[in-house]
C-alpha cells in the first residue's frame, strides 16, 4: 500500500510540476527513463523491409519508430534543370503514432520536418541528381520519399534522417531508356541500377534543460519540457552539413562545441548500426 501511494504521488508530481520532476532526476545525473544525460536509447535499423518499394528502411530509436518507403516514377524535368531528377521527402505524423497529432492535413511539425529533410538533401548534395536523368529535357526519375511515423516518443528528426538515408542507399531503379520512335520511356526491371550517394549525413539532436544540462536523444516528455533543441548533422568524413536550433537564446560556444563532439561520436555508432543491418 505504501509503494502504491508513493508511485501515485510521484506520477501526480510529474504531471503537476514536470520541470521540477525532471530537475530532481538531473541533479542525480540521471533521467526518468534510467539513462544518463549523455546516453542514447537503443537504436535499430532494418533495411529493404518493404518489397513493394524501390527502397525502404525501418528505424527505431527507443520507442520512436519510423518506416521509410521510396517509390520511383518517371516525370518531366524542371525547366531550369533539364538534366536533373528530383527528390520529394514527406513525413506523416498521424494520430496512430501519438494522440498529440490530429487527423487531416499535415500539421506544423510534419511540414517543418519535411522541409528540413528536403533542405538537408539539397544543402548536403546527398545525391547527384543528374544520375536520375533518363533523357535530357524529356524524362527523369523522381523519387518520392515517404516517411511514416508508427510510434512517436521524441527525436523524430534523427530517426527520419537515418530512415531516409538508409532507404536511399538500397534504392534500385530499373534500367530506363527513351525510345525516340514512340516517345516513351522503356524500363527493364530485370536490369536494375543501385543509387550511389555522394554524402551520407546523419543527425544528432540534443535538448538543453535549464540553460546548462545537455540531454541527448530527448524523449517526447523531455522535448515538451525543454525549450531549446540543437540538431547537428555530420557526414562520413566528419564534415559539418548543417546546424538547426529550436527555441531559446543563442547557444554558447561551449555548448555548441560539446554538441558537435557528441554528434561526431554518435555518427560512428549509427554507422556501425547501419552496417550491421545490411
Amino acid at each position: 500500500m505504501v509503494k502504491n501511494s508513493l508511485a501515485f504521488e510521484a506520477e501526480t508530481f510529474r504531471k503537476i510540476q514536470p520541470q521540477e520532476y525532471l530537475r530532481r532526476f538531473i541533479q542525480g545525473n540521471i533521467r526518468p527513463d534510467g539513462r544518463s544525460l549523455s546516453q542514447f536509447r537503443p537504436t535499430t535499423v532494418n533495411q529493404s523491409c518493404i518489397t513493394t518499394t524501390n527502397g525502404s528502411s525501418m528505424v527505431r530509436i527507443g520507442n520512436t519508430t519510423v518506416v521509410c518507403g521510396i517509390k520511383a516514377e518517371v516525370a518531366t524535368p524542371k525547366f531550369n534543370s533539364p538534366l536533373e531528377g528530383y527528390l520529394v521527402p514527406n513525413i506523416d505524423l498521424s494520430p496512430i503514432c501519438s494522440p498529440k497529432f490530429k487527423p487531416g492535413p499535415p500539421g506544423e511539425l510534419a511540414q517543418v520536418l519535411s522541409e528540413n529533410l528536403n533542405n538537408l538533401l539539397k544543402s548536403a548534395s546527398v545525391l547527384d541528381l543528374t544520375s536520375l536523368c533518363i533523357k535530357e529535357g524529356i524524362a527523369v526519375w523522381v523519387l518520392y520519399i515517404d516517411l511514416v511515423c508508427v510510434n512517436y516518443d521524441g527525436n523524430i528528426y534523427d530517426a527520419s534522417v537515418i530512415g531516409m538515408i538508409t532507404a536511399l542507399t538500397n534504392v534500385k531503379l530499373p534500367e530506363a531508356t527513351f525510345e525516340e520512335s514512340s516517345g516513351l520511356v522503356k524500363a527493364t526491371e530485370e536490369l536494375s541500377v543501385t543509387l550511389k550517394l555522394q554524402r551520407i549525413p546523419y543527425s544528432v539532436t540534443v535538448a538543453l534543460f535549464d540553460g546548462q544540462h545537455l540531454l541527448v536523444d530527448p524523449t517526447e516528455v523531455e522535448e515538451s519540457i525543454t525549450s531549446e533543441q540543437i540538431t547537428i548533422v555530420f557526414d562520413e568524413v566528419g564534415q559539418l552539413c548543417s546546424i538547426w536550433k529550436i527555441g531559446g537564446l543563442p547557444s554558447s560556444p561551449e555548448h555548441l562545441k560539446q554538441c558537435m563532439n557528441i554528434a561526431r561520436e554518435r555518427y560512428k555508432q549509427i554507422s556501425m548500426i547501419v552496417k550491421s543491418s545490411i
